[in-house]
């Protein structure tokens, strides 16, 4: 059965079979912090942890990009899912303390520092407990449709389309369903592209609007919001934070919140009653922090 959790690590194993890795069996126990479901990468997360157990098990001695990139395989071919690698690259390369810029045309990669606490803030993570699987199919119509504009303007990917460009871009559009999508695309990459200017600057706190300026597009543009995730954003600006989007692909799942360490608990606690005046499920709230990549850790 492909369609359980199990799944993951076994795409695993027959992806790094297939690249011809001599893998044989392993008893594999799991433990996680990491929600399912709530748009947090948790599936990269599994592929990741069980490629690197693998990798020492084995003694296969693969790098982390290879790894990630293998992983990735398993959740299109194996798995089903069309994802794409951004998740099992940060899994995999990330390190403690920076932000993994990651273009995703060549796999060109560096860290960029992002430590939070020394600037006086904190990273909140809002899990709105609205459950979605990916492979339900609406991320596969998002996909389909940029391929679709991909194609129609003659270019291997939305990539390829730079935002001084783009007015002319949208006109030679014909499909009226593929515009929003192609400027979401394009303006995404220039709001990461803004982000990392603000962070190599040391300009952390800026970043709080670009933020809430994507999950604007997300919303009206790419279609993958919900009421709930709306509501995370929108109480969470209301009550002070600097910025907040969704995270993950969409339809439920979690905003990612930025804020003033001094606000985090008045923050939370206004989503909090915000969710419980509109009848939601009470939210789950917690602090992310940037951490290393998938690694073997010894016991002390």
């Amino acid at each position: 059965d492909r369609g359980g959790w199990a799944a993951y690590p076994a795409g695993v194993v027959w992806a790094l079979r297939d690249a011809g890795h001599q893998v044989g069996g392993a008893d594999l126990h799991f433990e996680s912090s990491v929600p399912t479901g709530a748009g947090l990468s948790s599936s990269a997360a599994l592929e990741v942890a069980t490629a690197v157990a693998l990798d020492g098990l084995y003694g296969l001695g693969l790098p982390p990009q290879r790894l990630a990139e293998l992983c990735r395989r398993a959740e299109n071919d194996f798995v089903g899912v069309p994802c794409g690698v951004m998740d099992q690259m940060a899994a995999a390369c990330c390190t403690a303390g920076h932000a993994l810029y990651l273009d995703t045309r060549d796999l060109a990669r560096r860290q960029v520092p992002f430590d939070l606490a020394a600037h006086g803030l904190r990273l909140l993570v809002v899990d709105t407990r609205v459950k979605h699987a990916l492979g339900d199919g609406a991320y596969a119509e998002r996909r389909a449709g940029c391929e679709a504009a991909a194609a129609a303007l003659g270019v291997a990917a939305l990539r390829e389309i730079d935002a001084a460009v783009l007015p002319s871009a949208l006109e030679r559009l014909g499909d009226a369903e593929s515009r929003p999508l192609l400027r979401h695309v394009v303006t995404e990459n220039e709001r990461v592209e803004r982000i990392l200017r603000l962070l190599d600057a040391g300009q952390v706190h800026a970043i709080g609007p670009v933020l809430t300026e994507g999950h604007a597009s997300l919303r009206d543009d790419f279609r993958v919001s919900c009421a709930e995730l709306d509501l995370a954003v929108e109480a969470s600006t209301a009550a002070g934070a600097l910025g907040a989007r969704m995270t993950g692909g969409g339809f439920g799942g979690s905003a990612i919140v930025l804020v003033r360490a001094d606000a985090a608990d008045s923050v939370a606690k206004a989503v909090t009653e915000s969710f419980a005046s509109a009848g939601h499920r009470e939210p789950r709230i917690f602090e992310a922090v940037p951490g290393p990549g998938a690694r073997r850790v010894t016991a002390a």
